[in-house]
């Protein structure tokens, strides 16, 4: 990725390899500011991304991992068990300060 002012081919397929690789920003600060303008600018450009997600989303389908939320689910139902078998506390009541005041008191005093 270090030449610089690839042609739209040249992006592709780094773009393509960055997908693969995980590193598509790491692609994107790489371009210059006529390579930003000509992939903005190119429908040829935008049409092969396509491609290249849809070919990358194929050929790692298999490989994909699916995140399992079985651990999580049984270890927010144990908790909730836990607090269901904690015993209850008596619901605190506000105390109010109506006797107290919270400011200083202001002298008043008159001239003489």
């Amino acid at each position: 990725m270090a030449d610089m002012n690839r042609t739209v081919q040249e992006l592709l397929s780094d773009y393509a390899g960055a997908l693969r690789d995980g590193s598509v920003p790491i692609f994107l600060q790489s371009l210059t500011r006529q390579e930003g303008q000509t992939i903005a600018s190119s429908d040829e450009f935008w049409q092969a991304t396509e491609v290249v997600r849809i070919l990358n989303g194929v050929g790692f389908a298999g490989k994909v991992a699916t995140a399992d939320v079985g651990l999580f689910m049984s270890r927010v139902d144990a908790n909730i068990v836990s607090r269901l078998k904690k015993p209850k506390t008596s619901s605190r009541t506000r105390r109010t300060t109506e006797g107290r005041s919270m400011t200083k008191p202001h002298r008043t005093e008159e001239r003489v």
